[in-house]
């Protein structure tokens, strides 16, 4: 069959890609490293993506849906939706940052907030008619703070700091080196420095810094902070869209707000319904693949029961390969 939509979920860690038919029935779905190009480079993306898709055998869809992390300006969504439309992959590319994705799969709706935090923090707004608040996204120079990257950071900044005395004591001055399989939290910083640890490996602080939060008030001010910042972002997007006083979803998506960490989801929430009384918070009920699908068959305009199709045949194929992966 051929395709109607080519569905691309590009993001730090892993890309997806699916085929869908105009009936929603899932043909393929593949999947293949990261591809976001602010981490790999535009170019190293295209290989991901060009690679995927080969992989897919896809012959010319109606439409492609590209939702991709670090695609975050205009001009930005606009290259690589030249570079797609170069390679004949559809009638019709559209391209947008993966928090839109997120969004999708998390509601029928159509409209509402989504928040990612994984690796880094974003979030996107969608209002009843169709105007969008958004972020760029960038980390400290847009003014953004969140994600593993940075409470990775701030786990060992406080460690050190407890450690020389220039902070107060944390129960992260031993969690943190062990974590690694060294003593002190300077051992870490001088193994980072020397480049026998990868800087990137601070990603996979963040369940430490969890765990600590449960006795540790150093380690819980970093949740706290964490859970102020998801709530900054979502707050300002849904008074840019005139939400905060309506019965408005926002969905909260991505490795961090997806951990299960009980004060963190809690913070989260409790503070979301200081400043907008009737949101509904929940996470995501599909993966965002789900949504990038379900986007362009938005685009072709499909109708309800292929939808469902498609989001019940992708959600069964994304747990069978996550359970392989197990």
């Amino acid at each position: 069959m051929k395709p109607a939509v080519v569905a691309v979920d590009g993001g730090a860690s892993k890309t997806h890609l699916a085929l869908v038919g105009s009936d929603g029935e899932l043909l393929q779905l593949v999947r293949g490293p990261e591809s976001q190009p602010h981490n790999v480079g535009f170019d190293r993306a295209l290989e991901v993506l060009d690679r995927l898709h080969a992989e897919a055998d896809a012959s010319k869809a109606d439409a492609a849906q590209l939702n991709m992390a670090g695609v975050d300006f205009p001009s930005e969504e606009e290259q690589l939706r030249q570079a797609i439309e170069a390679r004949g992959w559809a009638e019709r590319t559209l391209v947008g940052n993966d928090t839109f994705a997120v969004l999708r799969a998390g509601t029928e709706r159509g409209w509402g907030v989504a928040v990612v935090c994984g690796t880094g923090i974003n979030c996107v707004g969608v209002a009843s008619d169709g105007r969008q608040a958004r972020f760029p996204a960038l980390g400290t120079i847009t003014g953004d703070w969140g994600g593993g990257t940075d409470v990775g950071n701030a786990a060992l900044f406080a460690a050190v700091r407890g450690q020389d005395g220039r902070g107060p004591r944390t129960t992260l001055e031993q969690a943190v080196p062990a974590h690694f399989g060294l003593e002190t939290p300077l051992e870490v910083a001088e193994a980072i420095h020397h480049h026998q640890i990868p800087r990137r490996r601070l990603l996979e602080l963040p369940p430490v810094v969890f765990a600590e939060a449960e006795h540790d008030a150093v380690a819980a001010e970093i949740v706290d902070r964490l859970a102020s910042e998801i709530v900054a972002m979502a707050r300002v997007a849904l008074e840019r869209l005139e939400l905060s006083e309506e019965p408005a979803e926002v969905l909260l998506g991505g490795g961090l707000l997806q951990s299960g960490d009980g004060r963190l989801s809690g913070a989260v929430e409790a503070e979301l319904r200081r400043v907008a009384p009737d949101v509904i918070v929940r996470a995501p009920s599909s993966p965002p693949i789900v949504g990038a699908a379900l986007l362009g068959l938005d685009a072709i305009k499909a109708p309800p029961e292929a939808q469902r199709r498609a989001r019940q045949e992708l959600e069964q194929a994304v747990a069978a390969e996550r359970g392989g992966d197990g």
